[in-house]
C-alpha cells in the first residue's frame, strides 16, 4: 500500500484543481434520536486520478467507472470491446475528496465516528490532513473516531484509492515462501492476475461468464455517527425453539459502543405476540456485546416463516428500548421471523454414506433454485428495482432457494429483505472461490473482521439458512487443479484448515449458532470433516453436495448424471437474445463467428461446445440471410440449454425418494446460474436486463410443486409423479401421443390412480415403448411425440410435460408451421392467441426490448390454437406488442434439410 505521506502529497498537488472546479459541499439528512445523530456524506464528491489529468464530480456510493461514464468521459464499458479499452482505469490510482460542514449538534457530541459501509478496496483515508487509517477489504465496514478533527466548515475528507490490480501483484510477490495458485485466470477470460491476494469481489478480475472490471470507489454509504452515551453498531434477533416445541424465544444481541461505563435496562417487546420483558444491563466503556433471551408468551400463537411454496413468510416487529441511568434512551425496531433450520446428515438404509438435506420447521424441504452472481460489474448500478425483478422472477419460476456464490459480493440489505418476504432461502457463501489463499497474519485478520461483520449483519434474516466458507476450494485441492506436487500438498491443506476451519468456522460458531455451517461447496460435509476437512473425493455422490458439468456427453441422457444427495451446481451455456446483444454491439458483430462473439465468450471452446451439443439433436440454422442465421443460432443455443437443464433437473427431482445402486435420495437442485453480469454467453436463465431465457420458462415448469417426469430406460417409458406438497394426492398419468405430421392426437392412455405421498416421487406409469406405439396405429419413435400430465379427481395437477422418443433432428413428418397471432389487452396484461398449421416444438415468442414476461414460452404447440399471457413490466400497448412480436419455431430455423 502506498505510504500515506505520498498519498497526501498527491492530494495537495491536485487540490488546486478541486478548488478551481468549485467546492463539493456534501451534506445529508440527519437522523435524530436524543443523544445520537447521523449525518450523511453521500452525494457529490470530486474524483481525480494519480497525475491530475482527470478530475470530475461523481456520486457516492459509486465507483470510478460509473463516474467517468456519467460525465461523458468514457462510453458504456459494456459496449463491444470496452472492457479491454478501459483497462487503464483499474491500473491507475484515484482519489475521492469532499468538503463539508458539520452542524453544531454533531460536533458537540462526546463521540463522533466516520463510518464507511464499503470501500473498494485498497485506500488511505485522511480528514483535514490527518491520517485516519487504511483499508484493504471491500467487504468490511470501516469506522474511525474523528471527534477531535472536525471543524464547523471546510472539512476535507480524502480517500486515496490504489489500484487493486497492482496491490494484488505486490502482495503476491511479497509472499515469496511458496506460491499460492492460481496466478492468473485462463487467457480466454482476458482478466487480471492474483485476485486471491486481495479481499475484493473475485469475479471483478474476470470469470468465465463475465468481464474484468477491477473497480475502485466508495461502493457503500459514508456518514458521521455522533453520540453522547451509546450507539448500537449491530442489532440482531434470532429465534430459538425450546424443548417444548410450542415454546419459542428470541435471542436479541446488542453490540454496544459506550462512551463510558453505564448501568441501565433493555426492554424487548413483541406487541403482536403480547410479549415484553425488561432486563438489567451493565455496559463497560467501549465496545461490548450483550445477549438477552426473550421467551414468547405461551398463550400467543406464533406463525412460522416458511420457504416459498410451503406456507407464509410471517415477520414480527420487535421493539428494543435501551435506557441508561442519567436519562439516555434509544428506541429502535427490528424484524423477527420464527423458523428452525437443520442440515440432516445421517445414515440411509440401503446406501453407504450419509443423507444431506435441509429440514425447515421440522419438515424436509427439497431445495429448488439456482445460483446468484453479482447483478452488475458496478455495484452502484444494482438498484432496488433490478433486485426486485430478478428475485421475483426466481420466485415466479417456483424457486425456493438461491445460492449466493462465493466469487462475488455479500449482497446489499435489500436483497436479503426481499428474500425474506418472498420465502426464497439463501445458501450464503463467504467470498472465496476457485483459488487457494494466503494465510499470513494480515490476511487472516482482515478476513476475521470481514466474516464477523457479515455474520452480524445478516444473521437476523430467516432466508439465510446455511453459511458455506468457499466455492470449490476443497475440490481444488483434492482434485489437484493447480498441479501441486504431492510432497507439498500438506502445506496447502494446512492453509485451508487455518483459513476456513480455525478462523471462519470458529467465528461463525461464535457469532451464530442458529444455522448450519459448511466449509466448502462441493463438500462431503460430515465426511469431509472426518477426513481432515479435505476429502479424498469431494464429489462423492454418497455425501454432501456436488457440482457437475459435462460439455461433451449428450446432456439429454440422464444416465450420465450423478445420482447425488444434493446438486448445488450444474448447467450448460446459451447466448442471450438478439435484442439484448444489440445494445452493446455493432452490425459487423452480428455473426456467431465474429470477433465480438469470440471476445464475449470467456469459457474455453464454449461457442463450439454449444453447437456440438445442439447438433446431437437439432439441425443447425441454414438461412441464407446472415442476420437471420445469427438470430436463429442464438435461439437454438437457448433451446439446447433449456432442454439440457430440464433433463438434469427432472432426474434430480425424481431421485428424491429412491436409492438405486446405493445412490439417490436427492434433496436439492440448484442449477448454475440465475442471472447475468453483462450481455454475453453464460449459463444463466435470465439475461442481463431481466429478460427470461427459454430455460427460465422451462424452470417454471420443472420446479412446479407437482410435476410429471418421463424418461426412457432400456426400451421402457416410465413416468413419475413428483410432489413437494406436505399433503398426499391421488394421481394418475394421462399420456397423449401425437404424430409430428398432425395436430390430431393419435391416442390417449391413462394409468391407474395411486396415492402419492407428500414430499415424494413415485413411478405411476411403466410400459414398453414398442407396445405403446403398436397400440397407437402407425406410430414410431421417429414419427411421434408424447405429452403427459397428472390428474386427480378435480382435474389436472401441475404442468403438461413432453418427451421426445427420438432426437428432433430425426423427426419424420415435422412440417414448417404457418403461425398467426392476435393480441388483446386484458386489464394490466395481454392475451396472445396463436394459431398453427402444424405441430411446433420449442415455439418461442419474443417482443424485443419491451420489458415483461409471458406465462409460458418455448413450448411444444400441438393444438391448433393456444392463448398465452404477457405480463408487462412497464407501459406498453397491444399495438406495440403486435409490432414487436416475433415467433420462432424449431422447424423454422432450417429450410433445406428434410
Amino acid at each position: 500500500m502506498k505510504a500515506f505521506r505520498e498519498v497526501l502529497a498527491a492530494i495537495v498537488c491536485v487540490l488546486s484543481l478541486t478548488v478551481l472546479e468549485g467546492r463539493c459541499e456534501s451534506s445529508g439528512p440527519q437522523s435524530r434520536n436524543p443523544g445520537f445523530e447521523t449525518y450523511s456524506l453521500n452525494g457529490k464528491w470530486t474524483v481525480y486520478n494519480s497525475n491530475g489529468s482527470l478530475s470530475f464530480s461523481a456520486e457516492v456510493p459509486g465507483c470510478v467507472h460509473t463516474g467517468l461514464l456519467k460525465q461523458g468521459l468514457i462510453q458504456d464499458p459494456y459496449y463491444r470491446f470496452s472492457d479491454l479499452a478501459y483497462r487503464w482505469i483499474s491500473l491507475d490510482n484515484w482519489t475521492y475528496t469532499t468538503t463539508f460542514s458539520v452542524p453544531a449538534e454533531i460536533r458537540s457530541k462526546q463521540k463522533v465516528h466516520l463510518v464507511f459501509e464499503g470501500v473498494d478496496t485498497v485506500s488511505s483515508i485522511s480528514l483535514n490532513g490527518a491520517a485516519l487509517g487504511e483499508t484493504d477489504n471491500m467487504f468490511r465496514r470501516y469506522d474511525f473516531d474523528v471527534q477531535g478533527l472536525l471543524r464547523e466548515q471546510g472539512n476535507v475528507l480524502a480517500v486515496a484509492l490504489s489500484s487493486a490490480v497492482a496491490y494484488a501483484a505486490d502482495r503476491s510477490r511479497a509472499h515469496s515462501a511458496y506460491p499460492v495458485p492460481p496466478d492468473c485466470p485462463p487467457p480466454v477470460q482476458k482478466g487480471e492476475c492474483h485476485v486471491n491476494f486481495v479481499r475484493k469481489a473475485q469475479s471483478s478480475f474476470s470469470w468465465d461468464w463475465g468481464p474484468s472490471f477491477p473497480t475502485l470507489g466508495l461502493w457503500g454509504g459514508v456518514r458521521l455517527e455522533a453520540y453522547d452515551s451509546l450507539r448500537l453498531p449491530y442489532l440482531a434477533a434470532t429465534p430459538a425453539r425450546g424443548g417444548d416445541p410450542s415454546q419459542w424465544s428470541v435471542e436479541a444481541e446488542l453490540h454496544c459502543d459506550a462512551v463510558a461505563a453505564a448501568e441501565g435496562s433493555v426492554t424487548l417487546l413483541l406487541p403482536e405476540l403480547a410479549t415484553q420483558q425488561t432486563f438489567q444491563i451493565s455496559l463497560p466503556a467501549g465496545q461490548s456485546r450483550s445477549t438477552f433471551v426473550l421467551p414468547v408468551n405461551k398463550s400467543a400463537e406464533v406463525e412460522l416463516w416458511w420457504p416459498r411454496g410451503h406456507g407464509s413468510q410471517r415477520q414480527y416487529n420487535m421493539s428494543v428500548q435501551v435506557k441508561l441511568d442519567g436519562g439516555f434512551a434509544i428506541d429502535t425496531k427490528t424484524l423477527v421471523s420464527f423458523r428452525t433450520v437443520e442440515l440432516v446428515q445421517e445414515p440411509i438404509a440401503g446406501s453407504p454414506g450419509l443423507s444431506f438435506y435441509f429440514r425447515i420447521n421440522g419438515i424436509p424441504i427439497f431445495l429448488k433454485g439456482s445460483n446468484w452472481i453479482p447483478a452488475h460489474a458496478f455495484q452502484d448500478q444494482v438498484t432496488p428495482s433490478i433486485l426486485r425483478n430478478l428475485l421475483q422472477s426466481a420466485a415466479d419460476a417456483n424457486m425456493n432457494t438461491l445460492r449466493v456464490w462465493g466469487g462475488g459480493v455479500y449482497e446489499q440489505e435489500h436483497f436479503y429483505s426481499l428474500c425474506d418476504q418472498l420465502g426464497v432461502m439463501i445458501w450464503q457463501d463467504f467470498m472465496f472461490a476457485c483459488a487457494l489463499y494466503p494465510t499470513d497474519s494480515e490476511f487472516i485478520e482482515t478476513v476475521r473482521q470481514e466474516v464477523t461483520h457479515q455474520v452480524r449483519r445478516l444473521k437476523s434474516h430467516p432466508s439465510v439458512i446455511v453459511w458455506s466458507a468457499n466455492n470449490e476450494n476443497e475440490a481444488a485441492i483434492a482434485s489437484d487443479w493447480f498441479g501441486i506436487p504431492a510432497p507439498q500438498r500438506p502445506r496447502y491443506v494446512k492453509d485451508y484448515v487455518t483459513l476456513y476451519v480455525d478462523n471462519i468456522r470458529e467465528i461463525v460458531q461464535k457469532e451464530d449458532s442458529s444455522r448450519p455451517f459448511l466449509t466448502s461447496s462441493p463438500t462431503n460435509g460430515a465426511e469431509s470433516e472426518r477426513e481432515g476437512w479435505v476429502a479424498r473425493d469431494p464429489y462423492d455422490p454418497h455425501f454432501g453436495d456436488t457440482h457437475f458439468y459435462s460439455y461433451l456427453q449428450d446432456c439429454w441422457d440422464w444416465r450420465g448424471f450423478p445420482r447425488t444427495r444434493f446438486a448445488s451446481e450444474y448447467g450448460f451455456q446459451s447466448w442471450p437474445s438478439f435484442s439484448t446483444l444489440q445494445k452493446v454491439s455493432a452490425p459487423e458483430d452480428w455473426s456467431y463467428q465474429s470477433g465480438f462473439s469470440s471476445h464475449r465468450q470467456h469459457h474455453d471452446a464454449g461457442n463450439q461446445q454449444m453447437l456440438e451439443q445442439a447438433k446431437l439433436h437439432f439441425h443447425l440454422p441454414d438461412s441464407p440471410d446472415p442476420l437471420q442465421a445469427y438470430r436463429d443460432t442464438l435461439y437454438l443455443t437457448q433451446v439446447m440449454q433449456a432442454q439440457c437443464v430440464k433433463a438434469q433437473t427432472e432426474f434430480y427431482r425424481r431421485s428424491r425418494s429412491e436409492i438405486i445402486d446405493g445412490q439417490g435420495k436427492t434433496m436439492g437442485a440448484l442449477y448454475w446460474q440465475l442471472n447475468d453480469i453483462w450481455q454475453g454467453p453464460s449459463w444463466s436463465s435470465i439475461e442481463f436486463g431481466g429478460k427470461w431465457k427459454m430455460l427460465h420458462y422451462f424452470a417454471r415448469d420443472f420446479f412446479a410443486p407437482v410435476l410429471p417426469v418421463g424418461f426412457l430406460d432400456q426400451g421402457l417409458l416410465l413416468i413419475y409423479a413428483v410432489s413437494d406438497l406436505t399433503s398426499d394426492l391421488t394421481l394418475r398419468v394421462v399420456v397423449t401421443v401425437y404424430q409430428w405430421s398432425s395436430l390430431k392426437p393419435v391416442c390417449t392412455l391413462a394409468s391407474e390412480a395411486a396415492l402419492v405421498s407428500g414430499g415424494s416421487a413415485l413411478p405411476l406409469f411403466k410400459q414398453s415403448v414398442a407396445a405403446l406405439l403398436a397400440g397407437c396405429g402407425n406410430c414410431t419413435a421417429l414419427t411421434c411425440v408424447l405429452t403427459f400430465h397428472l390428474e386427480d379427481s378435480e382435474g389436472q395437477r401441475g404442468p403438461t410435460n413432453h418427451l421426445f422418443l427420438s432426437s428432433p433432428r430425426e423427426a419424420q413428418g415435422l412440417q414448417m408451421p404457418n403461425i398467426t397471432t392476435s393480441i388483446r389487452q386484458d386489464g394490466g396484461t395481454y392475451e396472445v392467441t396463436l394459431r398453427t398449421s402444424a405441430v411446433a416444438p420449442f415455439l418461442w415468442l419474443d417482443v424485443g426490448d419491451i420489458p415483461g414476461r409471458f406465462d409460458t414460452n418455448g413450448f411444444l404447440m400441438a393444438t391448433e390454437s393456444r392463448t398465452v399471457r404477457f405480463y408487462p413490466w412497464g407501459p406498453t400497448s397491444a399495438s406495440q406488442l403486435s409490432r414487436a412480436l416475433q415467433v420462432t419455431s424449431l422447424r423454422g430455423v432450417y429450410r433445406r434439410q428434410p
